[in-house]
């Protein structure tokens, strides 16, 4: 039972979440939203950043798990943000709050793991023999632009197709051969 509780508790929050910023939900808001008491919540989370820390932990684990190979760029970006892309709202509530790290800290996990997970299947294809120092820097370098595309995306307010304009970004640099460009 207290599993299926916790599940209520975080459904209760995303709910609001889309619905509102963080500054305007409270715990009597989360109870009701699931039919608990309050007793029932603090039995479980002391307060509601401990709440939102396992909501964007839970969902970056479930995007580690369900992604064991990455086979484009693109495909990468998408793994990355797919709990954005469906819970827009409720994501722009959390980075516009004082809660914001939380969510910094989730995408900075997701990124690296995905990141480590292209990089690691490119090169192993490629049958490339990079030192793991240099790899850990090709990691860290991808890691950075998957995360700084996001953010700069969820400052600007997600108006944006981050999809699209990141498709787009790679068939330019393909094209015009910019890494070759940059790296002469």
């Amino acid at each position: 039972m207290s599993n299926l509780t916790k599940a209520a508790i975080r459904n209760s929050l995303i709910k609001l979440l889309n619905e509102r910023p963080i500054n305007k939900i409270t715990i009597k808001d989360i109870t009701d939203g699931c039919g608990i008491n309050r007793n029932s919540f603090y039995y479980h989370y002391s307060d509601l950043p401990s709440l939102i820390s396992e909501i964007v932990n839970t969902e970056a684990d479930k995007i580690i798990n369900s992604c064991s190979k990455i086979d484009s760029i693109e495909e990468w970006l998408s793994a990355a943000i797919s709990f954005v892309l469906e819970n827009k709202t409720a994501v722009l509530h959390i980075h516009n709050s004082s809660n914001r790290e939380i969510y910094e800290s989730y995408l900075w996990r997701v990124c690296e793991h995905i990141t480590s997970m292209f990089i690691n299947s490119i090169l192993e294809d490629s049958g490339d023999l990079l030192s793991d120092s240099d790899r850990a820097i090709l990691i860290r370098y991808y890691k950075c632009v998957c995360f700084g595309v996001v953010m700069d995306w969820l400052d600007s307010g997600m108006h944006s197709d981050i999809i699209s304009d990141f498709k787009r970004l790679c068939e330019i640099m393909r094209e015009y051969k910019i890494d070759e460009f940059l790296l002469k």
